[in-house]
């Protein structure tokens, strides 16, 4: 081995160490504001802040770009002043991340405040988070959909369902207690396949009646109790489209906080050829259809949502690239490409 690739490999592993030392004191350091009510609400005054109104992110344009503004808690303690709020009110945030330097970030709701006098003063807009994941960059998705997750889960657990007592959360929003028992509740995810089903030349996408005009995307559900991911695939795509899986490989997994914190768990899924006939289930599902690699190398050139003056001249369009039905969509269409 030569002596520059010699120090080449040192050097990576070095870097590397650095980058897992750092990764593992993060996560040390989350836990211990978890775990620790008095350490976390000391970390309330040095965090930054993602800001929600109703469930609705925070949303500020500079030139022709959206992003989701944090707010340093000491920033924050005068916008509530503002909004005739006092500083104890940051204490009903959430915990969601650290940056690198160990900077904690939490998200916190303003529901309670006057939503047009808050974006006056916050000098933004509420933008529901549905909409807003086709504004901003995909950079911001996962923090936003892990912070509106927690609140919306913390809004729909206010009381224990063996007491029917009052819960409360501890600091950092990781659990709610009912005291009178000592129950604790923690919060969850359910799970959903995403599936990106093909014939071998071609992959088949569908619309639901909620989807936005003109979007398609891969077949999803929930898992139901006892399956396994094999399972859910496979009852998914008969009872949807009327097909029958033959084989199918996982690819990913991504959080998506629609309707309440879910797990998308991505497969791709073969059906034999030849048994490739579609028969919808229309309570489901509004359209499927099978499409060649040529059609979706086009629709993955589209960067961005297209107007509605655009519509009739595009035939379809498909997640945006954060998303992870995307990225099975992407991965097909790299693999019908010639060696």
């Amino acid at each position: 081995m030569s002596l520059f690739l010699r120090h080449f490999n040192i050097s990576a592993m070095q870097i590397s160490c650095r980058l897992v030392s750092n990764y593992v004191s993060r996560m040390r350091y989350l836990l211990e504001l978890k775990e620790d009510d008095e350490a976390c609400r000391k970390a309330l005054h040095s965090g930054a802040f993602l800001l929600f109104h109703s469930f609705s992110p925070l949303l500020q344009k500079s030139d022709s770009k959206y992003m989701a503004p944090f707010v340093m808690a000491s920033e924050l303690n005068g916008i509530l002043h503002k909004l005739d709020q006092k500083e104890k009110y940051m204490e009903q945030s959430v915990l969601i991340g650290c940056t690198e330097s160990h900077v904690p970030q939490f998200a916190l709701d303003l529901g309670k405040i006057e939503k047009a006098r808050a974006e006056s003063v916050l000098k933004g807009t509420f933008v529901d988070l549905r909409k807003a994941f086709f504004l901003l960059d995909g950079k911001d998705a996962p923090l936003l959909s892990k912070a509106q997750g927690l609140l919306r889960w913390h809004s729909t657990h206010l009381y224990c369902s063996r007491t029917g007592r009052r819960t409360h959360k501890n600091v950092s929003g990781s659990k709610r207690i009912c005291s009178s028992e000592e129950i604790i509740y923690y919060p969850q995810v359910s799970p959903v396949i995403i599936v990106l089903v093909s014939d071998g030349a071609h992959c088949l996408l569908a619309r639901q009646e909620a989807f936005p005009p003109g979007m398609y995307s891969a077949l999803a559900g929930f898992c139901d109790v006892g399956e396994t991911v094999e399972d859910s695939v496979q009852r998914e795509v008969a009872e949807e489209v009327g097909l029958e899986v033959s084989s199918l490989e996982y690819s990913a997994s991504q959080h998506w906080p629609f309707p309440n914190s879910s797990l998308m768990i991505a497969c791709h899924a073969m059906v034999q050829p030849g048994q490739n006939k579609i028969d919808l289930h229309h309570s489901e599902l509004e359209d499927a259809r099978w499409l060649d690699a040529k059609e979706l190398t086009e629709a993955l050139k589209r960067k961005r949502v297209p107007t509605k003056k655009e519509m009739g001249d595009v035939p379809f369009w498909i997640p945006p690239p954060w998303a992870v039905a995307h990225q099975l969509i992407k991965e097909w269409t790299e693999s019908q490409q010639p060696s």
